[in-house]
Parts: C-alpha cells; structure tokens; sequence
C-alpha cells in the first residue's frame, strides 16, 4: 500500500486489522472516510500542503506553553494511535478525537524533565483545531492543555 502524503503504512498493524483499503488506493479515503491530509495534498498539491504545515506549526509555536520546546515538524498519525483518554474535574474520563481519522502531530518530550519524572507533550491538529497535551511514558495520567479553534 502507498499513501498520498509519504506516511509509511506498510506493516501498520492497526491498518491491517481494521480493514485499511490504503491511501492511494481510495484517493484518501483508508478507513471509509477522506482523510484532511490526503484532501489537501489532492485538491492543492504538496507545496500547499508544506506551507499549510509551516503555518500551523507557527501557530502551535505562537501558544507558548511552558516547558514545551518548539515545534519543528508534524507527521501524519491515525487516531487510534493518539487518541487519549482525558480526566475531566467531574470525574468523566472523555476522548476527543475519532480514532478513524488523520491528525498531523508530534511528541516532544518536556525541557523540565529531570531524568526522574519524564513527561512529554503530544501535540495534535487539523483544519480546525489545536490539541496540546502533556502525559507521562505511554500516555500515563494525560493532561488537556490546550484545545483551541483555528
């Protein structure tokens, strides 16, 4: 299988499970939806896309939230990989993602870490929001930072 935007897909287990058709091979669609990515890069081509991800790195950057370093780059993942469960103040646990579809998002491990306590920020988005988390190894005890509209 190939994909649209230069995602490495071949021997992604969940994909393989859970009735991937590919990328390419649907125009976009792998898991019965379009997936935002492969929409941009089809409608308008890969240096569109390249500067859509600049600008929405700028503006992750531009949050400034302390202890996460800058951004550099975002990557393509499934949200089954990335969608967490967060503790709400009402004792509600809630996921505020759809693990079928394409997020661009990255992992950045914390400046204060102290080589003891180790915690990273995850770092989620799409055309229309920011998600900014911080959790512990594996996800442990996630943190909403920040989810913001763009």
């Amino acid at each position: 299988m190939s994909s649209i935007c230069g995602a490495e897909c071949n021997g992604c287990k969940y994909g393989e499970n859970n009735g991937c058709q590919g990328c390419s091979e649907t125009c976009g669609c792998p898991f019965g939806k379009q997936c935002f990515v492969a929409k941009y890069i089809l409608t308008g081509g890969k240096d569109k896309y390249e500067e859509f991800k600049k600008q929405l790195i700028n503006e992750i950057n531009d949050l400034k939230i302390d202890g996460m370093p800058q951004i550099k780059e975002l990557n393509p993942l499934n949200g089954i990989f990335v969608n967490l469960n967060y503790p709400l103040s009402n004792g509600q646990n809630v996921k505020f993602l759809d693990d079928k579809d394409v997020y661009l998002g990255n992992q950045v491990e914390s400046v204060f870490n102290d080589g003891e306590t180790i915690r990273c920020f995850g770092i989620l988005a799409n055309m229309d929001f920011i998600l900014v988390s911080e959790y512990g190894p594996n996800g442990d005890n996630p943190e909403l930072i920040i989810y913001k509209k763009r």
